[in-house]
């Protein structure tokens, strides 16, 4: 911090001597002046300048950017100008990525600028207000990005920017060996579009731990990045769309390998380390794969996808960045709440008075639960508002108030005597026959989201607030409290709506006698071969006991009276919206014997030592299909009717 003030003192220096100047990141950014309060430095190795200039435009705002000196950011700009061109190709193909691209200018050896991107933050600060496990969690990103889009429509709008860009990155990074990918080197806008930083190592050149490559999987893609596409835990028809989106992406840049090729290998003598040889070069031809066809490069991206959502080992290198970040963390840093997108405080929402939990009401969205409706008094006469929270916030507060009090400030289970009517109380003079604990168990014997244990939860819940809002004034007047009572978007708009609950069976209740689903099949005819790709099925059924199939597809060409024409894909595991993108091929049959066949698809759930169970299948007669062109679409799975698309 004293090196920093020095030289922020020289810079002001400067702008005293010389009124104004234009920053190297842009001629068109024209400062006046530093602003020293908005300036800091970032915990990375290079410890980087985060520094605010003065617009000399009196309506503009202050322009932030990043000062490094330590990295060669060549290698930066260079990466920077591939990703440029890869995004104009794909919008000039009708697939705009929504990719985020930055300025980036190398100033002298080893330093430079960077662009700062406003409303936008790393994936370790999102995953860290779940705790320093957080990136093991899959819940983090999609209540981040909740947080700042509480109304549906905005949500919706930033799932989809996240997915597009998403895909977009995953390409980009696969493509150009992008490696060193912590969580602090991806970051997300409030508005849902994902970006990378820091290219210090691509091509390949992966950091080691002895002779264990620290990026082991193709590129960073996890399960709370899955979980915000899938809107869930559970594979939803969204992640047709983004594989779909990914495999169209790498297929567009496929055909362009030539020109990144020539444009990387006009570089190799500029001095760059990671990129100096031939064998820099191959590694982008090895990723390119220009010698497959679209099938099969769709294929091979396809398993990359379900190899890096299935890596533990990007997790465990986030984990482990968590635990190393945790001793730069200032003491000034001050522990918030993951779903509140500001901070309230006393003195600008109004003292409260009293809390009272009213009642729990059964929620089916974002997933099935209770939530608690807590009634707050203020100070003011006449202003009462209601929350709803969650089980997991209270224990979120909690928690959070840990790191600020010692545990001799806050409540105590089970509650004093002098609680509010209704708590659990100990008679004076009664041993405890277990040790008192400071918040009530999220543990429970049996279904943990049962009737009776929400309206348990809803007596020792009832008793805690109290207690908080009783305690001594350095607890009950703190930011967080009085944060954790302020309405949300969703408070103010459950406020509006008919409290009644739904009934039960009405939201995710599905019928299992039916037959459903359908299957999207690419389906082709060249050189005598047939050939079908398998890429994904939605809609399912769930099983007769509730569970989720383990669905794999199943081909036969009829007549077929030997079954030599049984063709089957892998068996995807506990899923009714598989994916697939398997190629199925025919060899040897003309054309003419081709129109009298028939092709008979079934979907089947594996079931180990039992018999498979049928789940849906379709009948295409081939003569239907014009077989000159590549015909792709859904088709619906019935019990034994043709299929139509």
């Amino acid at each position: 911090q004293a090196i920093l003030r020095e030289g922020l003192e020289d810079v002001a220096q400067f702008f005293k001597a010389h009124g104004s100047c234009r920053l190297p990141l842009s001629p068109s950014l024209l400062v006046k002046g530093i602003v020293p309060r908005d300036c800091s430095y970032f915990n990375s190795n290079a410890v980087p300048l985060k520094l605010s200039f003065q617009n000399v435009d009196p309506l503009g705002e202050n322009i932030r950017v990043i000062f490094k000196c330590g990295d060669d950011l060549r290698q930066d700009m260079l990466t920077l100008q591939m990703i440029r061109i890869m995004n104009k190709i794909w919008v000039q193909e009708g697939l705009d990525m929504r990719m985020v691209i930055f300025r980036c200018f190398s100033t002298g050896r080893g330093r430079g600028m960077v662009e700062m991107i406003p409303n936008a933050e790393t994936l370790r600060k999102i995953q860290v207000e779940h705790g320093v496990t957080g990136s093991f969690k899959d819940r983090p990103l999609a209540d981040w990005l909740q947080k700042h889009n509480p109304e549906e429509d905005e949500y919706e709008k930033a799932v989809e920017n996240f997915i597009y860009s998403c895909a977009g990155c995953c390409v980009a990074t696969y493509v150009l060996g992008i490696c060193d990918r912590h969580n602090d080197n991806i970051m997300l806008k409030t508005t849902g579009h994902m970006f990378h930083i820091d290219f210090g190592r691509f091509l390949g050149h992966a950091q080691m731990f002895g002779n264990i490559k620290r990026d082991r999987a193709p590129f960073v893609f996890t399960s709370d990045m899955a979980y915000v596409i899938n809107g869930g835990d559970k594979p939803s028809s969204r992640f047709h769309d983004f594989v779909d989106l990914c495999c169209q992406a790498y297929n567009l840049i496929r055909k362009h390998t030539h020109l990144f090729l020539n444009l990387l290998g006009l570089m190799l003598s500029c001095g760059i380390p990671e990129l100096s040889d031939l064998e820099d070069l191959k590694y982008v031809y090895d990723a390119l794969r220009p010698q497959d066809s679209d099938a099969d490069a769709t294929t091979y991206f396809t398993r990359l996808i379900e190899s890096s959502l299935g890596s533990v080992a990007t997790k465990l290198n986030f984990f482990i960045h968590n635990l190393a970040q945790m001793k730069f963390t200032g003491s000034d840093a001050r522990p918030t709440l993951s779903f509140a997108p500001r901070t309230h405080t006393l003195k600008t929402s109004g003292r409260i008075r009293d809390v009272f939990l009213c009642r729990h009401e059964r929620v089916f969205n974002p997933s099935k639960g209770y939530t608690y409706v807590v009634k707050v008094q203020r100070d003011n006469p006449g202003e009462v508002t209601f929350v709803q929270r969650t089980f997991e916030e209270f224990q979120e507060l909690h928690n959070k108030l840990r790191l600020l009090f010692p545990s001799s400030l806050l409540p105590r289970y089970p509650w004093s005597p002098s609680g509010p009517p209704g708590t659990p109380q100990n008679p004076p003079g009664t041993l405890l026959s277990v040790r008192p604990r400071s918040f009530p168990s999220r543990f429970v014997i049996g279904r943990s989201r049962g009737e009776a244990v929400a309206e348990r939860r809803k007596e020792e819940l009832n008793g805690y607030i109290w207690h908080l809002i009783h305690a001594a004034p350095e607890v009950a007047e703190c930011d967080l409290i009085y944060t954790f009572f302020h309405p949300l978007p969703r408070d103010e708009k459950a406020a509006g709506t008919n409290p009644t609950p739904k009934p039960a069976d009405a939201t995710w209740a599905r019928s299992l006698g039916k037959v459903g689903g359908e299957v999207k099949l690419s389906i082709s005819y060249k050189n005598n071969k047939l050939f079908i790709m398998v890429m994904h099925i939605r809609g399912l059924p769930p099983l007769q006991d509730g569970n989720d199939p383990d669905p794999y597809v199943k081909t036969y060409l009829l007549p077929d009276p030997q079954k030599t024409t049984k063709r089957k894909t892998k068996v995807a595991r506990k899923t009714c919206n598989p994916t697939y993108n398997e190629m199925l091929v025919y060899d040897g049959i003309p054309r003419g014997d081709l129109e009298q066949r028939e092709l008979r698809l079934s979907v089947l759930s594996e079931e180990g030592f039992w018999e498979n169970i049928l789940l849906g299948e379709v009948g295409i007669r081939l003569r239907d299909l014009d077989l000159a062109q590549e015909k792709m679409g859904w088709f619906a799975l019935g019990s034994r009717g043709h299929g139509t698309l």
